[in-house]
């Protein structure tokens, strides 16, 4: 068979040449994957990773300690929805120095700051449901908890934060541009398209919102529109337009003039049928790559609000918060709990970057 010459197949053979575009590629098909499978991957899979341990804050990675679970009434729950939010629990953990099995108890150490001697308590049988003899608690109720990336100031695991706060980011990131693209792609068009007046109109329109700093409008937006993670989706959403209206406006602009748009006026095809089945197909280019610019601009700013305490809301993890709860602990000694989500953060803005340009090198006609 004689291979395809489509523009299509073109583009995807001159992106396998591309080495980092391929590298973003599969770096953010895993980052997907991970946000996907977050609460089946995170060691602690409760509801927003916000299980606490007070007495083990900001332990380093690899910190290990046995871990009393304390059982409570369990909270009806079907299996996907923990996988996709986590599981409701009201089960509590105690970390543990050591422990000491008794006729009917069990009698623990809490675990302190070394040199010091914890708290010692005693638990009745009775409480263990699951334990028929005392011997048979500390197989379903103590276990050895290992914390690869540490724990945060509230002893929290970082590493099941990082997971489930990858979902924020990439979650932002996505309803962020798509609401950009409506907006963009229809104002844009039909300033192109009409022209005069209509140009007019929506060009002042560009331009005021263009002025406005964007932080400072999003901020505007999410106070207006009140705290929250979908408000913070809409704020950014709606100052991210702007560049996507310009783009397509010119290349409409461009594009309007070419004969075969003549041609469907010429045959009486209404405006709508033109713009949307002969003009955007043709201008969509630019507009692709700019979405991945884009999408890295609404990581960066949801980080941005979240640190500023505008963005996802505690309990939820988003990298950004995590980055304001321990920023000033870059100068006491712990900065992996800051550097961590500021790494992550790079990362897949850098993708989205490399992305962005590997598509433009794609897509350019004079390649």
């Amino acid at each position: 068979m004689v291979p395809s010459k489509s523009l299509g197949n073109i583009a995807l053979q001159k992106f396998k040449k591309n080495f980092w575009g391929v590298f973003s590629f599969l770096f953010l098909t895993l980052c997907t994957l991970i946000a996907v499978f977050a609460y089946a991957l995170a060691p602690d899979n409760s509801q927003n990773a916000n299980q606490m341990h007070l007495s083990i804050h900001s332990k380093p990675p690899g910190f290990s300690v046995k871990v009393l679970t304390l059982p409570a009434e369990e909270i009806e729950q079907n299996g996907l929805s923990v996988f996709f939010f986590g599981k409701k629990t009201t089960a509590s953990e105690i970390p543990i120095a050591h422990y000491t099995l008794k006729t009917n108890s069990v009698e623990i150490t809490e675990y302190t700051m070394e040199g010091v001697e914890g708290l010692t308590k005693e638990y009745p049988l009775a409480i263990f449901k699951e334990a028929r003899a005392v011997e048979e608690v500390p197989a379903a109720y103590i276990s050895e908890k290992t914390f690869l990336l540490g724990t945060d100031k509230y002893g929290r695991d970082l590493l099941s934060r990082m997971l489930v706060g990858i979902r924020v980011s990439l979650a932002i990131g996505l309803v962020a541009v798509l609401i950009s693209l409506l907006i963009g792609i229809s104002l844009g068009a039909l300033a192109g398209y009409f022209g005069e007046k209509v140009d007019a109109a929506i060009m002042w329109l560009i331009n005021v919102t263009w002025s406005i700093p964007t932080l400072l409008l999003v901020i505007a937006i999410t106070l207006a529109l009140g705290k929250g993670f979908w408000q913070v989706f809409i704020a950014v959403g709606l100052t991210m337009w702007v560049e996507v209206a310009r783009v397509v406006r010119g290349q409409v602009l461009s594009v309007k003039q070419m004969q075969y748009v003549t041609a469907a006026k010429a045959l009486g095809f209404k405006h709508w049928r033109i713009i949307t089945n002969h003009i955007l197909p043709n201008s969509l280019a630019p507009v692709i790559i700019i979405s991945a610019a884009n999408f890295a601009s609404a990581i960066l700013i949801e980080s941005g609000l979240s640190f500023l305490g505008i963005g996802a809301q505690p309990p939820m993890p988003s990298w950004g918060g995590i980055i304001k709860d321990h920023y000033s602990y870059i100068i006491l000694g712990k900065p992996y709990l800051a550097i961590i989500p500021g790494l992550a953060i790079m990362s897949l803005v850098t993708a989205f970057m490399l992305m962005g340009n590997a598509l433009r090198d794609v897509l350019d006609v004079k390649n």
